[in-house]
């Protein structure tokens, strides 16, 4: 097919850019923890987590929503450099971290 004539016929998709941002920050546990998705119990200590959003387009201001949130977890089965980017709910974390906190504070 001719590209030329093929976009003259408007055959072609159009491709929208989608604005994202990134931010990274780390999140740490003091007493192992679990999260939904993850088959293991997880180590305490300080682990990366990352959050994607998108820019809404048509408004008259700058607004991000967030597309995905993931945690850097120590790989299960491979070399102790390895590592696994694993795609988490944010409210799940939230509440993990908030059991850390309450489990930490309370009297043995």
């Amino acid at each position: 097919m001719n590209v030329g004539r093929a976009a003259a016929r408007g055959q072609f998709r159009r491709i929208q850019s989608m604005n994202t941002r990134t931010s990274d920050r780390i999140v740490s546990f003091k007493l192992p923890f679990s999260l939904k998705g993850v088959d293991r119990l997880l180590a305490p200590g300080d682990y990366r987590v990352l959050t994607d959003e998108a820019l809404i387009d048509g408004l008259s201001f700058p607004v991000y929503r967030r597309v995905s949130t993931m945690i850097f977890l120590p790989a299960q089965f491979h070399q102790a450099s390895s590592v696994e980017l694993v795609t988490i709910d944010p409210l799940d974390l939230q509440a993990a971290q908030e059991r850390d906190i309450a489990h930490a504070r309370s009297p043995d």
